[in-house]
């Protein structure tokens, strides 16, 4: 019986490796890597050395998928859901092979591929549902599913109907969320939690984690895409932007990711690669409490914000003084800004105290924070600064212990749908809401865009919303964000993706 299996086994194998290239070649979402091939190209030996990768931001929910963790696990290329986002922000296939909609809206069918969990099951309707029916129930719910009630039910071995409360025209997009990641039921045995080492899907199969400083990843062979081109992932999380320079610079990993701008000239030019990102950052004043409850006070902040000074100072040329929300890397929003009014008069400012806290995991946010902390105090605040590494301060700013917050936001990342982002971010239900807004204007504009299926139309709807929200004062945005990332010499394959969910995948190996 031995050799039967193993004929059969290998049939398996070379037909999702077939399936895999014809889907990137068919499919348009296939992000330029920085050596030349595509996201799904295992093509070649398969043999390639062990990657050592150093990423930016340590674990802080022990790798559940339902907060910020769930993009390491994503970035590892270890986990991956019903659908993934192409260059452009456009839902394109991952477990789900097609996908189409129903009951007015309401409902969507999405037909499986044939997959497996690292575990060595099947990935079948019912385990869908089950892993989408835990997201739904998770405590605060997963970005991706604010604001929006979904039920998941079997149709079969190979289908799932997906519905909505009200019709939701972005599904497939929303659906793209790593926190939305599917995982065999091993994963949830234990209540309350959910255990991704060795229970997804993707090319790499988590077998050890470390706390907060390491992971290790295995390749999995019977990954529906194909066999990487990598033999495994040994991953250090290093929140020190120096220390990662100096990693790839001495050649104790292949690939880091957030190199600091200071640190750029230092390296090699061949090893440095730079994407534009739909990344903004912005100074966050807490609506709720404190000094900048008062919209004048607020207005007064802005009004001393320069911002071109922190794109020419700080970031060297590697970021754009920011027009709103939605930079420059989404082509769609620049022609579309809806000019804003009513904004409150900036009031006198004397010796006002505020507390102005950011991260240091992003080397650049500290020193926006001590520019910002002068352009202030110019203009009357007294401020006092507090850096801290994100897993320690991020809990601390949403629950607004802060006056004011310096914080990078990929403003595409939940699910590729501005609307859903601000949804997030901005509205007083929101579960990322790091100004603390709540603003009944604000969230009927927010409410309103949602309801527009038409892409083009809910994009004039986000703008305005964007002007909604930049009216209140409650953000200032910065500056729109490069990616700059440090890839060995040796080193194909690495995704450059404008999105930052993707970063390593089948087809990356040195």
């Amino acid at each position: 019986m031995t050799p039967r299996r193993t004929r059969t086994t290998r049939f398996h194998r070379h037909h999702r490796l077939a399936a895999g290239l014809l889907a990137c070649l068919l499919v348009s979402g296939c992000f330029a890597p920085g050596g030349g091939s595509s996201a799904s190209d295992s093509s070649g030996s398969g043999d390639g050395g062990r990657l050592r990768v150093a990423f930016a931001f340590p674990p802080t929910q022990n790798y559940s998928p339902y907060g910020q963790d769930a993009f390491s696990l994503s970035r590892l290329g270890v986990a991956e859901g019903l659908t993934r986002l192409d260059e452009n922000g456009t839902a394109v296939p991952a477990l789900a092979q097609s996908w189409s909609s129903e009951k007015d809206g309401r409902g969507w069918l999405f037909t499986l591929r044939e997959a497996r969990f690292h575990d060595g099951g099947d990935v079948t309707a019912a385990a869908v549902v089950s892993a989408l029916t835990h997201a739904t129930q998770a405590k605060p719910a997963p970005a991706a599913l604010a604001g929006i009630s979904l039920t998941a039910e079997a149709a079969g071995d190979r289908q799932v109907r997906i519905s909505t409360a009200a019709p939701d025209p972005v599904l497939p997009q929303r659906l793209s969320n790593p926190s939305l990641a599917v995982f065999s039921a091993k994963a949830y045995e234990k209540s309350g939690t959910v255990d991704p080492v060795g229970t997804a899907t993707g090319p790499f199969r988590l077998t050890k984690t470390t706390g907060t400083t390491e992971a290790t990843a295995e390749r999995f062979d019977d990954y529906w895409g194909g066999r990487a081109q990598t033999s495994g992932i040994d991953a250090k999380f290093v929140a020190d932007g120096a220390a990662r320079a100096n990693a790839l610079r001495s050649g104790e990993v292949d690939i880091a990711e957030a190199i600091p701008v200071s640190q750029i000239a230092s390296l090699d030019s061949g090893t440095v690669r730079e994407v534009a990102t739909a990344r903004t950052t912005g100074l966050f004043l807490n609506a709720r409490s404190g000094p900048f409850a008062d919209p004048a006070v607020r207005a007064a902040a802005r009004v001393a914000v320069d911002t071109s000074v922190l794109a020419k100072d700080v970031f060297e040329g590697y970021a754009d003084p920011a027009r709103g929300l939605f930079g420059p890397a989404l082509t769609w929003a620049q022609g579309k800004r809806v000019e804003l009014t009513g904004r409150a008069q900036a009031a006198r400012v004397d010796g006002i105290a505020i507390t102005l806290a950011t991260y240091d995991n992003r080397p650049e946010l500290p020193e926006i924070a001590q520019v910002l902390q002068q352009q202030l105090q110019r203009a009357g605040f007294t401020v006092a600064l507090e850096v801290r590494e994100s897993s320690r301060l991020l809990t601390d700013a949403l629950a607004g212990k802060f006056d004011a917050f310096v914080g990078a936001r990929n403003m595409m990342l939940d699910t590729g749908d501005p609307v859903s982002v601000l949804t997030s971010d901005f509205t007083c239900a929101g579960s990322y809401n790091m100004a603390l807004l709540c603003d009944k204007g604000v969230d009927g504009t927010v409410a309103q865009a949602a309801t527009i299926a038409d892409l083009g139309k809910r994009q004039d709807a986000a703008m305005a919303a964007e002007a909604a929200i930049l009216g209140t004062d409650a953000v200032v945005p910065l500056v729109h964000q490069k990616a700059v990332i440090g890839v060995g010499a040796s080193v194909r394959g690495v995704l450059l993706d404008p999105y930052e969910r993707a970063f390593v995948g089948a087809g990356t190996r040195r």
